[in-house]
């Protein structure tokens, strides 16, 4: 989600007259391109001089987001083979993809249609939705042993709005994990800079041994994204 594509320039129509071989004059569309905003000519500018799109791209990998939960376990050990995951704004599936590399089985959500994974269930439904977490855990055929998060939410060009609600996305993936995640399992989520509401922090330090902040070299230096790694379920 967050290594989506912008939208394609928008086309705008222009009116102009021409004249007819018996001399009347009619009116016309001309379609115009409109022309790269300059967020987009960055972004594009910044994908190609990007060395993690560039071995997404070589490895297979279905997004550059893949790395971040690459690094991710790599310091923390939290993905082990045999697990049951639920991956949360999983689309494209990088990180499932991820997972089930690793041996896991995965069960994801997205408001987006994922392409089809072998070794993992994708539904196209809004995690908010009162009916979401019963049927994930259906699917899934019991308690995860891990909850994964890299939602976000549909930007809005507003930095601030768009970290609010972000961090109100990582919130209800915080409060699902920890209503259901498994003993002894984890949890990780996309957060931003000061990570969740000190409340549901507190919450998350009394349900797991541990509760840390890091960001990953994945994570592009100018984003304000951290995650925050909750691991030992208590039972």
């Amino acid at each position: 989600m967050s290594d989506e594509e912008p939208p394609p320039p928008k086309r705008r129509w222009t009116n102009r007259q021409v004249t007819l071989p018996s001399g009347e004059r009619q009116l016309v569309q001309k379609v115009k391109k409109k022309k790269l905003k300059e967020s987009s000519k960055n972004w594009v500018q910044r994908q190609l001089n990007d060395p993690y799109v560039a071995r997404a791209q070589a490895e297979g990998m279905r997004a550059r987001a893949a790395y971040k939960l690459i690094e991710l376990d790599e310091k923390f050990h939290f993905l082990k083979r045999g697990m049951r995951i639920i991956d949360l704004g999983a689309a494209p599936g990088g990180w499932a993809q991820v997972a089930v590399q690793r041996g896991c089985k995965v069960v994801g959500i997205d408001l987006l249609p994922i392409d089809p994974l072998p070794g993992a269930t994708f539904i196209e439904m809004d995690f908010l939705d009162e009916k979401a977490p019963a049927r994930l855990i259906n699917l899934l055929g019991g308690p995860p042993d891990l909850v994964l998060s890299d939602m976000a939410a549909n930007t809005t060009g507003h930095q601030q709005t768009d970290q609010i609600r972000t961090g109100a996305l990582a919130e209800a993936a915080a409060e699902f994990a920890i209503e259901h995640v498994a003993p002894g399992g984890a949890f990780v989520t996309k957060a931003f800079q000061g990570g969740l509401e000190a409340g549901l922090l507190a919450r998350l330090k009394q349900s797991f041994a541990t509760v840390r902040h890091a960001k990953p070299p994945a994570s592009r230096a100018e984003s304000s994204e951290v995650y925050v790694v909750a691991q030992g379920r208590k039972g």
